[in-house]
């Protein structure tokens, strides 16, 4: 087995070489990953690769998810770890999420020091009382796969850079003779005392340590081993333990184990290593994670750097980032060319890798299982990332979003309640958000052919998760049509969304010719409009005994029976019947000014003013792009028969929700779902109902594009005088032949050829 791994590991060095040698236009230098940093972005500006299990990046603060015994505001704005306007850097740590609006992770906080030794962190008023330090933007860089900050306060230099598993540190000291690094087992995002259940570290020779650290956070049940390397030996090491609360003690008080003690366990741990160093010298540090065991952490750190340089590495993730970045050459202004392959490098951060190089990786059942075939991922938002990013995938990425419907099919098989995942990270399902949009990614999958595993087996998990009646509401939704105002607080998102998942089934069902089936989930599928109120034309909740919620406010996100949104904006979620929902609404013209309405009207802020992810700035006029439920309504116009309307809302949404700037995006990326729609949408297309062949057409913002197939073809994308003003579609053709009916299939997009945009100034009608 060892032979093999070898193999597979030399292949792949084989296949980066391969890739150097081949001609890629270089992309990367279009990347900024400081673009959503500020505000409401949350993502971070550190060292990863293409869906890596490492993300490693700077900690600028340590705010507790608590306060006083309550939930404490401030920790939201540190969802990443990062925020641009902050001063100080407390650490850089192994794992993050990128653009989600609850956090987690945030593992093995590592940070370099000079001077008296410090094990508390400080505060951001007062850093010298701690091991922060300041810094500024000046002397900060970000790039895709590498990050550089001067630490001010400790005249060092911070160089981060990463494999799929390994977070490599390289720090240039000044001279001393007390240079320290340390490593805080205790710090985290959204942390809280009680937060770790346990820390170990074995110290295996003078260079290298193990160990791992168990938390009960977003994740109830998850357990990160890692192995750390220095590239120099430390001269002495020690330890703090923090659990003085801790009445039974052992036996283990017979060692002095505060210095120079090879194994150290507690709820809360921080070590320390102390060097001398020269003026200048580096010392890198390799920090490789596992969700197995040190041992397998150990074989990564092997496999994955082994003994190549901290320039070999970052050159490496470069090339890979670049790799995939040419999956997609477009034209455009530099200022589009930022945006777009920003947005790119946010897209394929998440779902990120979960197993080892050996294939294992522990199940929802905490035992260690073994991927045959198939790359196991983790982190799916997936109220989030089944509206745009794996449709996305399923072009662009078709391979690993097969491989990501696998490992949802590995979740609901390991999972004792047998559901796939709603939103799930490291052997957890966290249970975030509504809907059950895993099998809308699983179909979506399946019906474009890219899911090589049963697809009958996955139908039948599509259909037990849709059928879990104790999970919130369902049992009412089946039973009424709808989850009455009284037992849930989001009941009309959720049978909105449960309506639109009933669709995506039947269309998997029809796909597999199981008419029986498709028949029930098609019924299924009209629930949506058991909740709309058709004397007021919107999405209303509904009590038990049928009637409509009295008190009822139709800009309000709160206590209205939706999840971050308010009835504006979901009554248009029905993109899986626009023409019955257009009906409903009084026909064309009148649904067509109703979407008028939305983009033009005015909002108060006393409406969203308490709601964390939304800002101003995610708003046109009553539309609320920062949130995703709204995300397909612009291309309604298509449907209204007004698709000039259509072309120019998404121009406009284009242009003012994403920026080359740190505060850039209108609202959190969400594991890049925001960014997977300015994509598809600058391209001049979208997939308004994933599960269905369709894409509808939009008004594209770059003036071409090729997109490179994983099948060996191309599709290129060529718009005729777009410019900021020239926004509107006088025709598009598809190989030369006219397209009417602003409708584009997936398999003219995987077939190969060439959709032509003609652009003007003048709405055509």
């Amino acid at each position: 087995m060892k032979n093999h791994r070898s193999t597979v590991f030399l292949f792949l060095l084989c296949v980066t070489a391969q890739f150097k040698a081949q001609k890629f236009e270089k992309l990367i230098q279009y990347v900024n990953p400081l673009i959503g940093t500020e505000k409401m972005g949350h993502t971070y500006p550190g060292a990863t690769v293409p869906f890596g299990a490492v993300q490693l990046s700077p900690e600028t603060d340590s705010i507790s998810y608590e306060l006083n015994g309550k939930y404490n505001g401030e920790v939201y704005k540190y969802c990443a770890g990062y925020r641009y306007e902050d001063k100080t850097i407390v650490g850089f740590s192994s794992t993050h999420f990128s653009g989600t609006g609850h956090s987690d992770l945030g593992d093995f906080l590592v940070m370099p020091t000079v001077g008296k030794l410090q094990l508390n962190p400080g505060t951001a008023s007062n850093p010298e009382s701690g091991y922060r330090s300041r810094f500024s933007h000046q002397n900060e860089t970000a790039e895709a796969g590498y990050y550089k900050v001067k630490l001010d306060d400790h005249n060092i230099l911070a160089e981060l850079t990463a494999t799929p598993r390994v977070g490599i540190h390289r720090y240039t000291f000044p001279k001393s003779d007390q240079a320290h690094i340390i490593l805080d087992l205790m710090a985290g995002i959204y942390n809280y005392d009680g937060k770790n259940i346990w820390t170990y570290v074995r110290v295996e020779n003078g260079n290298t340590i193990t160990g791992y650290r168990q938390t009960n956070g977003w994740a109830r049940t998850r357990t990160v081993y890692f192995a750390m390397k220095f590239s120099k030996p430390f001269k002495s090491y020690g330890q703090k333990n923090y659990d003085e609360k801790q009445v039974y003690k052992g036996f283990w008080r017979k060692f002095d184990q505060n210095q120079n003690f090879p194994e150290i366990a507690g709820k809360n741990l921080k070590m320390f290593f102390d060097f001398d160093t020269n003026e200048n010298e580096t010392i890198e540090v390799k920090l490789a994670i596992s969700p197995v065991s040190q041992t397998n952490a150990l074989e990564n750190l092997e496999k994955e750097t082994g003994n190549i340089t901290f320039d070999q590495a970052k050159a490496r993730a470069q090339d890979n980032w670049n790799k995939e970045l040419n999956k997609i050459v477009i034209k455009g202004s530099d200022t589009e060319k930022t945006n777009f392959y920003t947005a790119m490098y946010h897209t394929f951060i998440n779902p990120t890798t979960y197993m080892d190089v050996n294939g294992e990786y522990k199940g929802l059942d905490q035992n260690i299982h073994k991927a045959d075939g198939f790359t196991n991922y983790t982190t799916f938002s997936l109220w989030d990332t089944y509206r745009t990013l794996h449709p996305f995938f399923n072009i662009i990425q078709p391979k690993r979003n097969g491989d990501m419907v696998k490992s949802m099919m590995a979740h609901y098989n390991q999972f004792s309640m047998k559901m796939l995942p709603i939103w799930s990270h490291y052997a957890n399902d966290n249970w975030c958000m509504s809907g059950y949009h895993s099998v809308s990614v699983v179909a979506d999958a399946i019906i474009k052919g890219n899911y090589k595993g049963d697809p009958e087996e996955a139908l039948k998990a599509c259909i037990e998760t849709a059928n879990k009646r104790n999970y919130e509401g369902i049992g009412q939704y089946i039973d009424l049509g709808y989850i009455p105002a009284e037992k849930n607080g989001t009941s009309v998102s959720n049978t909105l969304e449960y309506a639109y998942d009933d669709w995506a089934i039947a269309q998997l069902a029809k796909h597999l010719n199981k008419t029986e089936i498709y028949n029930q989930f098609i019924k299924r599928s009209e629930n949506w409009k058991n909740n709309f109120d058709k004397t007021i034309g919107f999405m209303r909740p509904r009590l038990a005994d049928g009637s409509f919620k009295k008190d009822f406010d139709v800009l309000s996100t709160h206590g209205q029976g939706f999840i971050e949104g308010n009835s504006w904006n979901y009554s248009f979620f029905v993109p899986q019947n626009p023409d019955e929902l257009i009906n409903l609404m009084g026909g064309k013209k009148k649904f067509a000014s109703k979407l008028d309405e939305l983009f033009t009207m005015h909002l108060p802020d006393e409406f969203f003013a308490d709601t964390e992810d939304i800002t101003r700035e995610g708003i046109i006029g009553g539309y609320v792009h920062g949130n995703e439920p709204a995300h397909h309504v612009a291309y309604f116009y298509n449907w209204a028969g007004q698709p000039w309307k259509a072309q120019a809302q998404i121009r406009r949404i284009l242009e003012m929700q994403y920026k080359a700037t740190p505060d850039g995006l209108g609202g959190n990326d969400d594991a890049g779902q925001m960014s997977a729609w300015y994509i598809l949408s600058s391209l001049g297309f979208y997939p308004v109902a994933p599960g269905s062949e369709d894409y509808s057409i939009g008004s594209p913002s770059i003036d071409s594009a090729v997109l490179n197939l994983e099948n060996g073809k191309t599709f290129e994308i060529e718009a005729i005088n777009q410019s900021p003003k020239n926004v509107y579609v006088q025709k598009v053709l598809l190989n030369g032949k006219e397209i009417k009916n602003f409708t584009l299939k997936h398999s003219e997009i995987m077939n190969g050829g060439k959709l032509t945009f003609y652009m003007g100034s003048k709405a055509k009608k």
